[in-house]
């Protein structure tokens, strides 16, 4: 997994993969956003659904450890060796707004997770244990959490958009 010299590399390479993953949607009209393709896993609508939900619960995690509640992970009622369910709640809640505005949305909680990794210190990002809620058996630190659930994704997804849209034939 990447690492990152600060917050700073950490906030752009967010806000640059991000802006990437976004323009692949510029082309694919509202009526194909629920087009399943056997070949992709996930219609265009899911795929962003499945981001919003994920940068969505990264950010309640933090909330609510802040408010001083017991954070479950990955989220109440769901485990970690079995997401499907989850993935599912997160397409029933985000899927029946358009393209546009699932796009919108998105924009919105990641400029709201870039604005929260800059309150971060360098210790509360970059060292593990800062955070009940990140601290797992594999003691990964904050900054881990925030790139597996946007840089990586955000990358990886291009492509499965970029297959989607070739085999819908959408130009």
């Amino acid at each position: 997994m990447r690492s990152y010299e600060n917050k700073q590399e950490l906030i752009h390479e967010i806000k640059t993969r991000f802006e990437k993953y976004d323009s692949e949607f510029d082309q694919i009209p509202e009526v194909l956003k629920d087009q399943r393709i056997e070949e992709v896993d996930k219609t265009p609508s899911e795929n962003l659904s499945y981001q919003l939900g994920w940068v969505n619960l990264l950010l309640q995690w933090e909330k609510d450890e802040q408010a001083g509640k017991i954070v479950e992970t990955p989220a109440t009622g769901y485990k970690w060796n079995n997401l499907g369910g989850l993935y599912q709640s997160f397409y029933e809640k985000y899927g029946s707004y358009s393209l546009g505005k699932q796009r919108a949305m998105l924009r919105e909680t990641v400029n709201e997770l870039c604005d929260w990794v800059a309150t971060l210190s360098d210790i509360e990002l970059f060292e593990a244990g800062q955070r009940n809620w990140a601290t797992t058996k594999a003691m990964w630190p904050v900054y881990k959490w925030v790139h597996i659930n946007t840089v990586a994704p955000f990358t990886n997804f291009r492509t499965k958009i970029r297959k989607w849209k070739k085999l819908a034939e959408v130009k």
